[in-house]
């Protein structure tokens, strides 16, 4: 180890990791660091002086001891990330990997997704360190270091899904880039969607269906969620050239038109997939990376079943909330903690049920001033007063709170403000938002308990964000909200029963 530590030294001292811009250059910041401490601290994990830990996957091994795998291609074995005064130890179990963006293990064998294949990595005579690599699956094309793959966790027949990004993040130069892809445990790799980009991560949603991670650029105006399923085209027609290698999906779709709406375009390419929940550009994140589940039965709050996802531009941690409506996911988007010290690649749930994130500044603007970091978010065990979550009726929203709200605020119209708005669906980088309209909130109805307003709105607009503000709503307690704002993706309303 002593070596290894040696040669990042000098890579550091060569100043080989990329500088953050300043905080000015990224937007401004939500201004609640300082109110969210009260329920959620910023825990840091001291990484030995001369090691490079930039986190790319996590994961927790049988025995509670917690998986690394780095950007640098190195997995650690990390002991002691839960401590109340974290003091962890690392072991480096293998190296020469290519940017590790998935990690899983079972029985005795890791399985790492890097950019140019899955690979089962063993210990076969037990002495701490990795001696095996097996390619599981190379079915994929590999030319250029901005060509990254982001692999999930085993799902119920023990597949790995892939999410494979564009060759330079503009093109698709090499086999299947910008599409995802499925591994079977043996081996066998199937084509299930086109039309990626820039993935930031893949796994399951809070329901257990197929999701990754969009960041925004061409074809894609904000970051956003998008369900993954087979046959699906998620919006980026360069990748059409290689229908010819997925004859089990048919013909490539009908090249979308650049200028539209993508509601109007999924009229004519059926395979379209509208974004499920799209991310206000630097308002909600800048490029959204990993996200993970809360299954901690409580232990990080009043959040349970919500996904939480990292952000490397702005080191945030949001939360999100998805509902299936007439076959079409959507949902919405929430500020959660800022403040973290580093560019966000990857988060996961410690054993303890706090949450671990992990990742570097290099490369891209980063609010966060460490070139890396390891650190963990613990729940303070006071409940924050928060919009829980929104979801769709067939007249306007049920907005569900933290903590019963004040009836005179929570009761009036007036205290929920909301806009809409839509993008451009086009081949350009990002975009504007435009077709903006200004709802008008016509009632409201208050659970008994105080945990819920059911707002009845004079139309509801398809395809467009629909933004809240509700500043004015006060708890019982009478205090505000930590954070006043949420999205909702609107891509279709119930109907009334």
């Amino acid at each position: 180890m002593s070596s290894y530590a040696e040669s990042w030294r000098g890579i550091l001292a060569l100043g080989l990791l990329a500088a953050p811009l300043a905080a000015e250059d990224l937007g401004e910041t939500w201004g609640t660091a300082k109110r969210e401490r009260e329920y959620y601290r910023v825990v840091q994990l001291p990484i030995p002086e001369g090691l490079v830990v930039e986190a790319g996957a996590f994961h927790v091994l049988p025995d509670d001891r917690v998986a690394i795998g780095t950007r640098r291609g190195d997995i650690f074995i990390v002991d002691g990330v839960d401590a109340e005064k974290p003091e962890p130890s690392f072991h480096l179990f293998a190296t020469g990997l290519d940017e590790i963006f998935g990690l899983e293990y079972k029985d005795g064998a890791f399985y790492v997704t890097q950019s140019c294949e899955l690979t089962r990595i063993t210990d076969t005579d037990g002495d701490g360190e990795a001696d095996r690599f097996e390619a599981l699956s190379a079915e994929w094309g590999y030319e250029n270091y901005h060509e990254y793959a982001f692999g999930s966790k085993f799902d119920e027949e023990g597949n790995i899904h892939v999410a494979l990004g564009l060759s330079q993040s503009y093109n698709s130069r090499a086999l299947f880039r910008g599409w995802a892809m499925t591994v079977t445990p043996d081996g066998r790799t199937i084509p299930i969607a086109s039309g990626l980009r820039s993935p930031g991560g893949i796994g399951p949603n809070e329901h257990g269906q197929l999701f990754y991670m969009e960041s925004q650029g061409p074809w894609n105006s904000s970051c956003s969620l998008k369900a993954l399923t087979p046959g699906s085209f998620q919006g980026h027609p360069v990748s059409f050239n290689w229908y010819e290698f997925a004859p089990e999906l048919g013909p490539a779709p009908n090249q979308p038109k650049s200028g539209s709406r993508i509601l109007i375009e999924r009229e004519s390419t059926p395979e379209l997939v509208p974004y499920a929940v799209i991310f206000p550009y630097i308002r909600m994140g800048r490029s959204l990376s990993g996200f993970t589940v809360d299954r901690t039965a409580g232990r990080f709050g009043p959040f349970e079943d919500q996904m939480f996802i990292g952000d490397f531009s702005l080191s945030v941690v949001l939360r999100a909330t998805t509902e299936e409506v007439n076959g079409v996911w959507q949902g919405a988007c929430y500020p959660f903690r800022e403040g973290l010290s580093t560019g966000i690649l990857n988060i996961q749930f410690t054993p303890e049920g706090k949450l671990l994130t992990g990742g570097t500044n290099r490369g891209w603007p980063v609010r966060g001033i460490k070139p890396f970091a390891l650190e963990r978010l613990d729940w303070t065990g006071k409940v924050p007063f928060e919009i829980e979550r929104l979801s769709i009726t067939p007249t306007g929203f049920h907005v569900d709170f933290t903590k019963p709200v004040d009836e005179a605020t929570a009761s009036d119209p007036a205290s929920y403000k909301l806009g809409t708005f839509t993008h451009i669906y086009h081949g350009g980088y990002g975009g504007p938002e435009v077709d903006k309209t200004t709802p008008t909130v016509e009632s409201v109805t208050l659970s008994e308990d105080g945990l819920r307003a059911t707002i009845a709105l004079d139309k509801l607009t398809l395809g467009h964000v629909h933004e809240f503000d509700l500043g004015a709503v006060r708890s019982r307690e009478g205090g505000p909200l930590l954070h006043r704002h949420a999205y909702y993706t609107v891509n279709a309303i119930p109907e009334a029963r």
